[in-house]
């Protein structure tokens, strides 16, 4: 269970990293590009990816795409973490697990069980619930924005982080090093176009936030990895800890030390959130 507390821990981290990114005045974009550098250097070190596998073969629409969409959706994670706090940011990341359900379903064509169903249909309540701002008058679209791009980019994400497990030719920690090499690249045309048209201007602070970003991230999928392979016969208890455990540590963290206001609807919302993770890891062990 170490592993995937350690996990938990540095998922909530980075969370509260871009929660302090505002208070700072950390550049994002700059911070994301160095995430990726950090992560890359440490997927070389911790898992030695075989190069050599690399070839024309590999799946590179999916790279492509991920390479694309992981430091965008970054991007969209910190904003909805300014805008909305930590607690309804980690629930519209959690629950796009959803994405890759729904996929299985209707793309790949797996059948549904009803413990299945019943996370379903109690889960898209709990996003709408946990978004409801009852105190703000004015219309919320432009604040809905940030985390249902989180909850659908990190769904599509996964989808495609599934397509590369299923690429046997190369090793799944090769297809992650060029992911992350992909994606620091993009980063790094963005930064530097940024630059150059004077949009932004390069800090040593914003590299060192930067480094710290990619060690807790890097983590986050490291010990994610190894709770895995300790529990492999119990994948869906690595499963429904991780993310139960980061709905529910990121909920105390957001209210109690950065005092994050929370309706009734709120918690509703937060506790059908808790029971559609339950309900989908229920549908895992009764599987058939």
């Amino acid at each position: 269970m170490i592993y995937i507390i350690l996990s938990i821990s540095c998922s909530v981290t980075v969370a509260i990293l871009l929660k302090l990114a505002k208070r700072y005045q950390i550049s994002i974009i700059q911070a994301v590009t160095v995430n990726y550098l950090t992560a890359l250097i440490l997927c070389f070190l911790f898992f030695k990816p075989d190069t050599s596998l690399i070839s024309s073969a590999a799946p590179w629409p999916v790279y492509t795409a991920l390479a694309i969409l992981l430091p965008t959706i970054f991007l969209f994670l910190a904003a909805s973490v300014k805008r909305l706090g930590i607690v309804k940011t980690d629930i519209a990341q959690r629950l796009s697990l959803f994405i890759p359900i729904l996929a299985a379903y209707f793309i790949f064509k797996e059948d549904f069980n009803q413990y299945k169903l019943a996370g379903l249909i109690v889960g898209f309540p709990a996003i709408f619930l946990t978004f409801i701002r009852k105190s703000e008058r004015q219309p919320t679209a432009g604040n809905w924005i940030y985390p249902i791009m989180v909850f659908v980019g990190f769904g599509v994400i996964d989808v495609l982080f599934k397509q590369i497990a299923l690429h046997k030719a190369l090793p799944y920690t090769t297809s992650l090093f060029v992911v992350f090499s992909m994606a620091f690249v993009v980063s790094l045309v963005v930064v530097s176009i940024m630059a150059i048209t004077k949009k932004t201007k390069i800090q040593l602070v914003n590299l060192a936030c930067g480094v710290i970003l990619g060690l807790f991230n890097f983590g986050n999928i490291l010990f994610y990895l190894k709770a895995h392979q300790a529990l492999a016969k119990n994948p869906s208890t690595v499963f429904a800890a991780m993310n139960l455990g980061v709905i529910v540590v990121g909920s105390l963290v957001g209210v109690l030390i950065f005092k994050e206001k929370l309706s009734k609807i709120n918690y509703l919302g937060l506790l059908l959130a808790v029971a559609a993770v339950i309900l989908i890891t229920l549908s895992q062990i009764y599987a058939v």
